[in-house]
């Protein structure tokens, strides 16, 4: 490859960040604008309380997630970002490769699931743009799906529609509100009922899983 394809690939690469992580920005914080009278109940426990409404992305669902974690935004968030520490704690991740980092604060990443409900839902692969940058006095960390061809044997390939993380201290709390938009077509011939079921319950047991990794 010649340095000036090379020059080239690297300025598209840092072009597409720039794009992708203000699109991505910015429609994560329509998300987090929607009034709660426009979100359905989906499901609560004493850790994390869900709801859902209709994407406007794919023909799935948007779900939204709440709850509140001990620790700061930054300490949560360096748990939450794509790296080493995530897939330590995540019992849901099987593997976590960064392909790219364009620039601070973005990367590629690639990574597989675990199969769910007796494997009605089988493995996983997904290959996301992340961003990570400063909202209000917390983090605001968000990512989207992107084309990659190289595809892993025995694993579906799903596709994430604009997902991310909103983490901000609570008020006078040691406590930071965490809250999550996920919004994930995972693709194949799935019932909407398990695929609801599945989406409920990974997402509470993220703010489990996550708890435990802060504690330790």
């Amino acid at each position: 490859m010649t340095k000036e394809r090379l020059s080239s690939e690297c300025d598209f690469i840092t072009m597409f960040s720039h794009m992708c992580s203000s699109k991505l920005q910015e429609t994560l914080e329509v998300y987090h604008s929607l009034n709660q009278s426009e979100w359905s109940f989906s499901k609560k426990t004493r850790d994390a309380s869900v709801w859902r409404r209709p994407s406007e992305e794919f023909s799935g669902f948007l779900y939204k997630v709440e709850g509140t974690v001990a620790g700061t935004p930054q300490q949560i968030m360096d748990f939450i970002r794509p790296g080493a520490r995530r897939l330590d704690w995540d019992s849901m991740l099987t593997s976590l490769e960064i392909l790219q980092t364009p620039e601070q604060g973005c990367c590629v990443v690639k990574y597989t699931t675990s199969g769910q409900m007796w494997n009605i839902i089988s493995p996983r692969e997904f290959v996301d743009f992340s961003y990570t940058t400063s909202y209000q006095r917390g983090l605001l960390s968000c990512g989207v799906s992107v084309e990659h061809d190289e595809q892993s044997a025995g694993f579906v390939r799903g596709f994430n529609h604009p997902c991310g993380w909103f983490c901000v201290p609570a008020p006078d709390s040691e406590l930071s509100v965490l809250t999550g938009y996920i919004q994930t077509d995972l693709r194949g011939m799935l019932p909407q009922t398990a695929v609801d079921t599945a989406m409920a319950s990974g997402l509470v047991s993220f703010y489990n899983d996550l708890r435990r990794a802060l504690k330790a």
